[in-house]
């Protein structure tokens, strides 16, 4: 690999062996981020990142390698490593970011305290990674297929970070030691398989789901869209987006609903409509089990914060 333009390229790795018990994560960022396709400026972080590849495809450039990020795919980013992100699909890739250190080391109050200035590098700054016996250091695997569990806690722990609820702190370090365990796990389990030839067409069909959440989908419909055998699809589906095509579906339409609850004044019953749920009672189960509170609570709880 070319590394021409890597102003910096030594790494400041710290490790630690670690009983999980003793991990006590903080968590520092967490948003959902849409980026144009290209190459962003390389750069090295203090802390840890799960870089979660919700649609598109992104590469990741390292110093002595590269690693393409498909669409479903998780990497960890080690603190102290030199590396450079590119959005490889066209026109975007939507990405979810999570920073964190293992064991609160760091206190963050802004960006500069996560990015590492190349002309002042504080050596005394760069967090340590917690190693669990039994398992590899995260960074050594560093690709994950993150299991559609571990992709609904990564949603609830940027929903949780995001509208800062009581207690969320303590609710979204809960999130992170899950995410982190079923992450182990999976690293048992992991295969480097390439993405399926057919995940254009997939990427297709998940950016129109997205656009068009309230739109009856059903795996029937999909797999004739798609010109696919039904079981087929959904294996295929499943592999790209982490999650079944059913699944997604709620996902996008939950998201759909929490926005329409915040910014507007529409009726509980005409958020359901809108995202898809004919049944106002039906709407607020489904709601509910995915949030923990119903609709109009969540509503006014995110007026108040």
């Amino acid at each position: 690999m070319d590394n021409s333009g890597f102003s910096y390229a030594m790494t400041y790795r710290k490790q630690r062996l670690a009983p999980i018990e003793q991990w006590s994560p903080n968590i520092h960022y967490a948003q959902h981020q849409k980026l144009p396709t290209g190459r962003l400026d390389q750069r090295m972080i203090y802390d840890f990142e799960l870089l979660y590849v919700r649609k598109g495809e992104a590469i990741t450039h390292f110093q002595n390698d590269s690693i393409v990020i498909p669409a479903g795919h998780l990497l960890f980013i080690p603190a102290g490593v030199s590396h450079c992100n590119e959005v490889r699909s066209t026109p975007n890739a939507h990405f979810i970011g999570i920073h964190f250190d293992f064991f609160h080391e760091l206190q963050i109050l802004r960006d500069e305290d996560l990015i590492v200035n190349e002309h002042k590098i504080m050596d005394s700054k760069f967090a340590t990674e917690a190693i669990a016996e039994g398992f590899e250091p995260f960074s050594a695997q560093r690709l994950y297929i993150p299991s559609p569990t571990c992709v609904q806690l990564i949603e609830q722990l940027v929903q949780e970070f995001t509208m800062r609820p009581p207690a969320y702190l303590l609710t979204c370090k809960a999130l992170l030691l899950q995410i982190l365990g079923l992450l182990l796990r999976s690293q048992k389990s992991y295969n480097h398989m390439n993405p399926p030839i057919q995940s254009d067409r997939i990427l297709e069909i998940m950016d129109h789901i997205e656009l068009y959440p309230a739109k009856h989908w059903n795996n029937r419909k999909l797999a004739t869209e798609l010109n696919m055998n039904e079981d087929h699809m959904i294996k295929v589906f499943k592999k790209i987006a982490g999650m079944p095509p059913g699944e997604y579906v709620q996902m996008l339409r939950h998201r759909e609903a929490r926005r329409l609850l915040r910014e507007t004044d529409d009726s509980i019953e005409e958020i359901g409509r809108q995202v898809g749920y004919t049944d106002i009672h039906y709407f607020s189960r489904i709601f509910r089990k995915s949030e923990g509170i119903p609709p109009r609570a969540y509503r006014n709880l995110s007026r108040i914060l």
